[in-house]
């Protein structure tokens, strides 16, 4: 898997979104909130390119005190929803 181009995180009210590049892409409906660990997830995701759940329940677990499974359940849930939505390919 990896994520879709032309798609990034940015800051809008002191809460991290997922929105499309550039200002005429903005659609303040279309927003996908992000929690600080959705967000670090995103951020495994950009620096991994092609990535698998495996590969970043592994790395998420080095961050947060979690279990590999708990993690791999997690992740994998919260791409499954990326991928619904278009940002996740």
């Amino acid at each position: 898997m990896k994520l879709k181009k032309g798609f990034v995180v940015r800051e809008v009210c002191a809460q991290k979104v997922i929105v499309a590049e550039g200002l005429e892409a903005v659609d303040f409906g279309r927003l996908l909130s992000l929690n600080d660990s959705a967000a670090f997830v995103w951020q495994l995701a950009e620096k991994q390119g092609d990535f698998t759940v495996e590969s970043l329940a592994a790395e998420f677990c080095k961050e947060y005190d979690t279990d590999e499974k708990t993690a791999q359940n997690d992740i994998r849930e919260l791409l499954e929803k990326w991928q619904k939505t278009g940002v996740v390919e």
